[in-house]
């Protein structure tokens, strides 16, 4: 397998791109119809949530493969490069396996489309649900653990031998797909609870709530609801992590701990090892609670709230909501409770669509100066919209013309007694996790650029994608 093939494979993948969004299953059922239904060759936990669903399934997949399983994982987006979003055991697939997985899926699709079974092209997000799926199965994982896209009930990802179903948070969001209320996205996320599954769900708003444990009653799932079956006790953070117990009905774990910053962290820690727990009672597998704590220690998360660097100290978070972002203003609070804002400094980018001013009004107790920078999207709010969402919230605010740079001038005006932050779009911490001058791992996560852009060449005006 060349490198040219790898890149080859990648451009044909994120072509898929211009087909955007569509809800429903019917055209993944159809691609994995024909590379052999590998959905149904193993047992699965499904994650959804509004937040906290990504951390969550990577630590519930720790703690199964700490248990000599060998388990999938499958998240999205990805931050530095695609492969990140398909791993086994940690281990992320390899560039070979890409390169045969995008084959058998356009083959798989032209297939499928040639016979009539679909009647559009699949997209992005569904022909890299079927890769994964398909590569889970040929390296006969034992267990899978896939966060949902987008919503759950008409999500790609919708279509596995789930055990466990996990609703980690719930908030307005995409309510253009999802609809226009908490009770509409409830509605949508619960669609991933089938009968015969077990569910976990976080703390809920009360109007969300009553929508999920109707859903839940009506296809007959029984819940453990965090706060209440599901308990967080005795938390201690330390400079590396935090340690806690989690008490479950009839059995606790005492003394975790995770390397995961984030007063939030926890709680989802707990939604992992609830579903563990009941998945390992759905498979028969015997759950040891030193496995479940070993499991948990060597969970590796990068981009969220990541302490990079320490004199001064350089965080990472991928922040990009008002919500997420008064989370993480009182995390890095409790983190680092004597740093100055006048010492401090945010870097900041972000998409168009978000809620700059909310967001910044969450940051802005944290630090004097900010920072602001484009991100590498089409959909990237410019600099200086940036800047003047900010003017009146931070004293003083500056405009760089790169991720790089920012950060070097971020970091330059760091004093020793105060912090730098980087936040603000999952693309802005993705193009710093890079590595400088790897050419063969494209930042292909947006679905809105095209593949010349993402590969770091100007696009011709009738090459560009459309919105």
């Amino acid at each position: 397998m060349t490198h040219e093939e790898y890149r080859t494979a990648l451009e044909e993948l994120f072509r898929r791109r211009r087909f955007g969004l569509r809800p429903g299953i019917e055209t993944v059922q159809a691609l994995l119809a024909g590379l052999g239904h590998p959905e149904r060759k193993f047992p699965a936990i499904h994650v959804t949530g509004s937040k906290g669903k990504g951390s969550t399934a990577v630590m519930a997949q720790s703690i199964l493969s700490a248990h000599g399983l060998t388990t999938g994982l499958f998240t999205s987006p990805h931050l530095s490069t695609y492969r990140e979003r398909i791993r086994i055991d940690g281990r992320l697939i390899p560039r070979s396996a890409t390169v045969d997985g995008v084959r058998r899926v356009e083959a798989a699709a032209r297939d499928a489309e040639a016979a009539g079974s679909i009647d559009r092209p699949p997209t992005f997000f569904e022909a890299t649900t079927a890769l994964a799926y398909d590569w889970f199965a040929r390296e006969k994982v034992e267990a899978a653990v896939v966060e949902v896209g987008i919503g759950g009930r008409l999500d790609a990802t919708n279509v596995l031998d789930a055990r466990v179903g996990v609703i980690t948070t719930i908030e307005l969001e995409h309510t253009e797909l999802l609809g226009p209320d908490l009770a509409s996205i409830a509605r949508e996320k619960s669609g991933i609870f089938h009968s015969g599954m077990t569910g976990v769900v976080g703390e809920l708003p009360p109007e969300a709530r009553a929508v999920v444990e109707a859903a839940a009653t009506q296809v007959g799932v029984p819940l453990w609801h965090a706060g209440k079956e599901v308990r967080v006790e005795g938390r201690t953070l330390s400079e590396n992590g935090q340690t806690f117990s989690v008490r479950l009905p009839g059995r606790s774990f005492p003394d975790l701990f995770i390397p995961l910053l984030g007063r939030f962290q926890p709680g989802n820690a707990a939604l992992a090892v609830a579903a563990t727990v009941r998945f390992a009672e759905a498979t028969r597998l015997s759950l040891s609670g030193e496995k479940v704590a070993a499991g948990l220690a060597a969970v590796r998360w990068p981009g969220r709230l990541e302490r990079v660097a320490k004199r001064p100290e350089l965080f990472y978070d991928v922040a990009h909501t008002p919500e997420s972002a008064r989370a993480l203003a009182q995390s890095l609070a409790e983190i680092s409770p004597l740093a100055s804002p006048e010492e401090s400094v945010i870097l900041f980018g972000c998409l168009r669509e978000k809620e700059v001013g909310r967001i910044l009004d969450a940051l802005s107790p944290l630090a004097c100066t900010l920072v602001v920078v484009p991100v590498r999207s089409d959909r990237g709010a410019r600099p200086a919209e940036l800047r003047l969402a900010a003017v009146g919230r931070f004293p003083r605010i500056v405009e760089a013309p790169s991720a790089a740079e920012g950060l070097a001038l971020a970091r330059a005006g760091t004093g020793p007694d105060g912090f730098t932050l980087v936040v603000g779009s999952d693309y802005l911490v993705g193009e710093l996790l890079r590595e400088p001058g790897d050419r063969d791992e494209p930042d292909l996560s947006d679905p809105g650029a095209t593949v010349s852009e993402a590969m770091g060449t100007p696009a011709s005006p009738n090459q560009r994608t459309p919105k």
